[in-house]
């Protein structure tokens, strides 16, 4: 009898769970919908916003919106029962909007990688999907800890991250990029900048003299002005031509596929190291 009222209350609490689960989700930043996707739980995902564009069946997800705000009514068009935003991403008098028609809305604040694992555990709970985001937060967090294995050794080497050619900025010490960067034992010239995202000059990078400058390829409908380095050879990195290229998508957001990207980053950086090494 005892056995059968705990497996009764088993049901129950498991029937409940799995009602409670959000069934339809707006999802209003690309890493969300990555790590939904990553969960199993992309077939959930009504609506999201322009840049959501992996897996390839993102792709065909409605759009409803982007940084610049998103569209009201076309979300509410999509009956959500959950939206899931990105603190930094999303403006907030939108979002204020929508809770009080009352959708659920729950903040992604994934700031620090380590914090990944945690995100991919609270989609699973809210998606009725736990199992499966236990395993792919166990499998990224192993597979982060073999990546900073790998690269803990090694000369330093002076690295200026150029996040943005016009203007020109760069990351300071308090940035999910410098943590990426720190993963490959290499030193950011920039990390003691007086803002997260500092905008600097050529000169503040003359006088920084990094050994290495990373160059993150983006996409957007921009016209940048791309920086012609070759001008200014008394920078080591321009005078040794070492130049890395890095994909945005990878690095920039926060999602299990930041793995892919900080490990082809700290490659490059080891051939750099031996580079230098062989001088």
């Amino acid at each position: 009898m005892r056995f059968f009222t705990a497996f009764t209350a088993f049901l129950l609490l498991s029937s409940y769970v799995q009602a409670d689960s959000a069934k339809r989700i707006v999802a209003l930043a690309p890493h969300v919908v990555e790590n939904l996707f990553a969960i199993g739980a992309g077939d959930l995902i009504v609506g999201t916003v322009d840049y959501a564009d992996y897996p390839d069946a993102a792709n065909a997800i409605p759009r409803i919106g982007g940084y610049n705000g998103i569209q009201l009514e076309k979300l509410l068009a999509l009956k959500p029962d959950l939206v899931i935003a990105w603190q930094t991403g999303s403006k907030k008098i939108d979002l204020t909007k929508v809770e009080k028609l009352g959708i659920k809305v729950v903040y992604s604040d994934a700031k620090d990688i380590n914090k990944v694992a945690d995100e991919l555990r609270l989609f699973g709970q809210l998606t009725g999907k736990n199992q499966e985001g236990e395993y792919a937060a166990s499998a990224f967090t192993a597979q982060f800890e073999e990546i900073k294995t790998r690269y803990a050794t090694g000369n330093s080497l002076k690295v200026f991250y150029q996040l943005w050619p016009d203007p020109m900025m760069t990351v300071s010490k308090n940035t999910w990029i410098h943590q990426l960067l720190s993963v490959c034992g290499v030193e950011n010239v920039f990390a003691k900048g007086s803002t997260d995202y500092p905008q600097i000059s050529i000169e503040n990078v003359i006088k920084a003299s990094p050994h290495v400058i990373v160059l993150p390829t983006e996409k957007t409908k921009k016209q940048i002005q791309m920086v012609n380095w070759q001008k200014w050879p008394e920078i080591p990195a321009v005078a040794n031509q070492q130049f890395i290229e890095v994909n945005a998508d990878l690095l920039h957001r926060y999602s299990t596929r930041v793995l892919q990207g900080v490990s082809d980053m700290c490659d490059k950086m080891r051939h750099s190291k031996a580079h230098y090494n062989s001088l």
